[in-house]
């Protein structure tokens, strides 16, 4: 599985895939950028009565694989327009399914317009999360469910939706992997998951980092590359990292946009422009963070082996938007307070 942007990228994998599956046909479908993915799980009973357990707004763009992806509940930017819709189209496809038991829906959110990703009558790798998010054991209720009972009988007919905020983190073995990308799409590379919790998404996002091994720097200088689909999107989250005490380096390409609006960026060498170059400060330890998103299997070999290199050296990369995003604000939270340790009950008791 591949998002291509080019024909020629779509030339390339069609070599390549068939070249791996000679006698199996390859389905083409069209890729939804700048989506909003969500994730529901949902219980429904024999009567048809169906109770929402949590809708989940993923942090990463439609696109990469929801295993790979962090996520929040309660959802932080979807309007209620959007949660409305989403929560009766979840009703309406479990009685239509006649679903008994746990079902898992994925919605991509495009604007105001809402798609369907896919619908599964079975239990998501999400119900552990939202278990302890809600403070419900959604497996337990479901094999009730399963077994006869109604969903009002065991007490549990309305969707929880909690004062705090939990955040869904993806635990990936790059670092295992020499030489591996960190680049990140829709084949699944995580091998398990962590959460957060906290009052807020940033101190929530700051712990589901820390549980992932993920140490955010408190300052110094962050290097930033994006490709030039995205080099005016990186403008607000590069002022925000200014604004929190950061250094700002960059190529020469995303640092003329952020100049234009701007912003203070100091050039930095790309590895075959001269020395020294980005792999020169990322191995002197004078880079604390990495910004780099790369577009499509033919980005630049320079942007790998950045990347690789900064894996080597244990610095932090974020490969979307979106991440840069929730990192600022996670950076953001610690920076002004110290996090607070809470027992799972405290915050299930309110």
């Amino acid at each position: 599985m591949e998002i291509v942007y080019s024909d020629e990228e779509l030339d390339r994998y069609m070599v390549y895939a068939v070249q791996v599956e000679p006698d199996h046909p390859i389905l083409i479908d069209k890729f939804l950028e700048n989506a909003i993915e969500v994730d529901v799980d949902a219980i429904a009973d024999q009567a048809g009565n169906v109770a929402i357990g949590g809708i989940m707004e993923h942090i990463e763009q439609a696109g990469i694989h929801s295993g790979d992806s962090a996520c929040s509940l309660p959802s932080v930017s979807l309007s209620q327009a959007t949660l409305e819709t989403i929560r009766t189209w979840t009703i309406q496809l479990a009685k239509a399914l006649k679903v008994i038991g746990l079902m898992n829906i994925q919605f991509a959110v495009q604007g105001d317009q809402v798609f369907i990703i896919e619908a599964n009558p079975r239990a998501s790798r999400t119900v552990p999360f939202v278990s302890k998010a809600i403070g419900i054991p959604l497996a337990k209720m479901a094999v009730r469910v399963m077994a006869g009972e109604t969903l009002e009988s065991i007490d549990f007919t309305q969707e929880v939706i909690p004062a705090h905020i939990s955040v869904k983190e993806a635990v990936l073995p790059f670092d295992k992997f020499a030489g591996t990308d960190t680049i990140l799409g829709p084949e699944m590379r995580s091998t398990g998951e962590v959460m957060g919790m906290d009052s807020d998404f940033g101190k929530a996002f700051a712990k589901a980092e820390l549980a992932a091994s993920q140490r955010l720097p408190m300052e110094g200088v962050v290097f930033v590359s994006m490709n030039d689909r995205e080099k005016l999107a990186a403008v607000p989250v590069v002022k925000d990292l200014i604004d929190l005490g950061f250094k700002i380096i960059a190529t020469e390409g995303t640092r003329q946009t952020l100049k234009d609006h701007g912003l203070d960026v100091e050039l930095v060498l790309k590895v075959h422009e001269g020395r020294p170059h980005i792999l020169d400060s990322i191995k002197n330890h004078q880079v604390q963070l990495i910004v780099n998103t790369p577009i499509g299997q033919t980005a630049q070999v320079d942007d790998r082996i950045i990347r690789r290199t900064a894996l080597s050296y244990k610095i932090p990369i974020i490969t979307t938007i979106a991440g840069a995003k929730a990192t600022a604000a996670a950076i953001r939270s610690l920076q002004s307070q110290p996090l607070e340790v809470k027992a799972l009950q405290d915050y299930a008791n309110g």
